[in-house]
């Protein structure tokens, strides 16, 4: 049996239920929403309300770094598993993820750079991709 090449679409509505799946089993805390969008050879994802019940202590008791601190912890801690995600989900390498968190908005976002544009069945709908 042939394996089914989905779209950028599906493989963009994957990975962000996986995403807020892997936020609530490991923090705790499911992202209100959460958006991949590949340009090329990268994904942009931003997920809304991140922010755990222990970052939201620190920070309703003027702890503004001991919560970013906590926040970099956590980010550097989840970031192998999502690559692992990334990869196995979007079927191409992962070179590098750039991630940032706003705890005053409760916003993160990443930025994923690709090694090749993911196998996609639609990639002219990939903004800037190099159709082939």
């Amino acid at each position: 049996m042939s394996e089914v090449t989905l779209t950028s679409r599906q493989i963009e509505r994957s990975l962000s239920q996986q995403i807020q799946a892997i936020y609530k089993d490991q923090l705790g805390v499911r992202p209100e929403k959460v958006v991949c969008h590949f340009f090329d050879q990268k994904l942009a994802i931003v997920l809304e309300k991140v922010t755990t019940p222990s970052e939201q202590l620190l920070l309703s008791n003027d702890r503004v770094e001991s919560a970013k601190k906590m926040r970099s912890h956590l980010d550097a801690a989840l970031k192998p598993r999502l690559i692992e995600l990334i990869e196995e989900i979007s079927g191409a390498a992962v070179k590098t993820l750039l991630s940032d968190t706003d705890l005053t908005y409760d916003v993160s976002g990443m930025i994923v750079v690709l090694g090749d544009v993911p196998p996609v069945q639609n990639v002219e709908s990939v903004p800037k991709s190099r159709q082939t």
